[in-house]
């Protein structure tokens, strides 16, 4: 038996509505689907304004052009993301800031957010990392102390609920992600949601090549190919549908877990305040990062697969050409193992799992 770190789960609703969609012969950026999926992720996540795009990175990358901000600008992000989340910054001319993660949730740390802005500071962004919200009170109090954007990043936390609000609903303007590994999928695509109607039509006028709204073939602003197509729309929309569906599963794999591997010398990656953590990924720390690639060989063994934590990016060439220190986030990057974690896993293998995790201890 070979368990993937992560698998989507496809059923009938999704086949349904792919084979509307070809039969339809709307198999491009235009087509039904679009608009179905758009209103109804709106209207799941508790915001006015949803826009697909191709993906997660470009949802990021448009946010930023929709707000404005350019060469010389900076944002505030937290070293511990994936790379997209900081490159999208960088693609405009803008200086990411990295700031270090609280100990406990692992999210960015409001304090240090505080000590990083100057004049040039434009915009924070929230990044709701592996399904766990950010503590938005004090990030959005800060924000608007200081007049500056608040952009949230939730590729990694659909679903996620902070203070029974969706995330993605706090700030200016939010992304998400719809990769093959995401809670919902719709294989490659995002989405951009907002409360603005400006930065809705921003962003929707970038997306689409820069056409202006009014004549044929007329293109006012340097503009992208952003759009998602309706068959991604289609499967988009079932998924979106199954959704409360995942998240249940994805939080009763999460307490499998913690049953399964209470006792032994790992940690894991735990709802902190009043959130509704959505487990994307159930994430576990070693005691040492000496331990961290003896157990995932170990697992890997067992026909395992899992992934480190994300490598702090300001470790990464690219952005290392200033030293800094962020220790909470290297600590717990260095630390960070990703167990397996989708929708179709059973009890008896999350039992497996944590079973071979044990038998690392007790060898």
């Amino acid at each position: 038996m070979k368990y993937p770190v992560y698998r989507p789960s496809i059923g009938d609703l999704e086949k349904r509505y792919v084979n509307e969609c070809l039969d339809s012969t709307w198999i491009s950026s235009k087509g039904a689907f679009i608009h179905k999926f758009e209103s109804a992720f709106a209207e799941f996540t508790q915001v006015r304004y949803a826009a697909t795009v191709v993906n997660g990175t470009a949802a990021i990358h448009l946010a930023i052009i929709a707000l404005g901000i350019g060469p010389g600008d900076e944002v505030i992000v937290p070293t511990l993301t994936y790379i997209a989340s900081v490159n999208a910054i960088a693609y405009n001319g803008a200086v990411p800031v990295f700031v270090d993660s609280l100990v406990d949730s692992w999210q960015a740390d409001p304090e240090d957010v505080k000590r990083k802005i100057t004049p040039r500071t434009k915009a924070i962004m929230a990044v709701h990392l592996y399904g766990h919200p950010c503590d938005m009170e004090p990030l959005s109090a800060i924000a608007k102390d200081h007049g500056l954007f608040l952009i949230e990043d939730c590729a990694e936390a659909f679903g996620s609920l902070y203070k029974q609000r969706h995330v993605g609903s706090f700030g200016d303007i939010a992304t998400y992600s719809f990769f093959g590994n995401k809670t919902i999928s719709t294989g490659e695509g995002g989405m951009l949601v907002t409360n603005d109607p400006t930065l809705h039509e921003r962003a929707v006028h970038y997306k689409g090549q820069g056409l202006a709204a009014h004549r044929e073939y007329w293109h006012d602003v340097i503009g992208y190919n952003y759009r998602m197509t309706n068959i991604c729309a289609a499967i988009g929309l079932a998924q979106l549908q199954r959704a409360e569906e995942f998240i249940a599963k994805k939080q009763q794999i999460a307490e499998w877990y913690r049953q399964g591997i209470g006792g032994l010398p790992v940690d894991y990656h735990r709802a902190i305040g009043e959130v509704r953590h959505s487990y994307w990924m159930f994430s576990v720390l070693v005691e040492s990062p000496e331990k961290r690639d003896p157990l995932r060989t170990h697992l890997a063994n067992a026909g395992i697969e899992t992934r480190p934590l994300f490598n702090p990016v300001h470790t990464m060439p690219m952005y290392s050409q200033r030293y800094q220190r962020h220790p909470v986030a290297e600590n717990l990057g260095w630390r960070g193992i990703n167990l397996p974690s989708y929708p179709d896993l059973g009890r008896d293998d999350v039992q497996y799992i944590s079973r071979k995790v044990g038998e690392f201890y007790s060898a």
